[in-house]
């Protein structure tokens, strides 16, 4: 593409490309902030300020949280990529906040493959693809399991306004489309670039067990923090409620949040209006529920991708 480009002028461009994926995070970080139509950010900001719980050391044992939840996460991309090559941690730190800032931009994460699979050689790039797939999985897989149950608990301790006939119908048309896709693609030889879910199934079935179950452990871990971190948020604002209780409306919230289509800088409205509808129902106000859901947006996202933003501007394409 490149081929007949100057080498400086290549550097130029590359530097171009960078700066532009940070000034593109930072503008939609800020974007999302002021410009949200469903919580405004003064009020919001008036309404941290004045709560007396919100002291440094509740702050900081929030940002540890938000910490551990990326030291975990980072943990598990160090394992996956272990599997067919030792890459230190440091390393893992870096490929995952500048994807995760890259990912800001794309529509649901996309640009966290890509961006993941630049810092390997182009023979390795197909594994680090399938492996943060994978690592998607996973923790999607919890995810789906916690949510499951939390969502049956609370529909059964909650008088709801839903459609089941109606849930169950457009259940099984989804169902239906997944089954009918899958199979299409089963039989097509290629997928994308040489991948074909015959391949990728057959490098799945290659990886060892552990790597698979460190993953999944690392994956339940990661559920547990930002999920105690998000009631703890909840009992700052005043909300008295069971850690228990409490669970199952979060575990509901993350699994419809994470089951609907959506560009990731988006995601804090999604979750914020699934937290708003569930959360309703359980008697805690609208307000409460989008500053909870913001705080987490800022403290998992943002600030992670800030210094992500660090290390796209430092990022090197490797030598073939």
């Amino acid at each position: 593409m490149f081929g007949s480009i100057p080498h400086k002028t290549k550097q130029f461009f590359f530097v171009l490309i960078k700066l532009s994926i940070v000034v593109g995070a930072f503008y939609f970080i800020y974007n999302k902030l002021t410009a949200n139509p469903d919580l405004n950010f003064q009020d919001f900001v008036n309404f941290l300020s004045e709560n007396n719980q919100f002291t440094i050391k509740t702050i900081s044992f929030l940002i540890i949280l938000s910490f551990f939840n990326w030291f975990f996460e980072i943990l598990k991309w160090q394992v996956l990529v272990s599997s067919f090559k030792k890459i230190a941690f440091y390393k893992a730190m870096e490929e995952s906040l500048s994807s995760l800032t890259a990912s800001l931009l794309t529509p649901n994460r996309i640009g966290e493959y890509g961006v993941k699979a630049l810092y390997y050689n182009s023979s390795e790039r197909k594994q680090i693809v399938a492996l943060n797939l994978l690592g998607n999985s996973l923790q999607m897989l919890v995810t789906v399991l916690l949510g499951s149950i939390g969502l049956y608990v609370f529909l059964n301790q909650y008088e709801t306004a839903i459609d089941y006939y109606k849930i169950a119908r457009f259940g099984a048309i989804i169902l239906v489309i997944v089954a009918v896709g899958f199979i299409a693609l089963s039989k097509s030889k290629v997928l994308f670039k040489g991948f074909s879910l015959q391949k990728i199934a057959t490098y799945f079935k290659q990886l060892p067990y552990n790597i698979y179950s460190f993953g999944f452990l690392l994956a339940v871990i990661r559920y547990a923090i930002f999920s105690f971190q998000f009631y703890y948020i909840l009992t700052l604002f005043g909300v008295s409620a069971s850690y228990l209780n409490a669970l199952t409306v979060i575990t509901s919230m993350y699994f419809l949040a994470s089951v609907i289509p959506t560009i990731f800088i988006f995601d804090v409205i999604i979750k914020g209006s699934v937290a708003v509808y569930l959360f309703t129902i359980a008697g805690v106000n609208a307000f409460t529920i989008l500053s909870t859901v913001t705080i987490m947006w800022i403290l998992n996202v943002v600030i992670p991708s800030l210094f992500g933003s660090i290390f796209v501007l430092k990022f090197k394409l490797p030598k073939s």
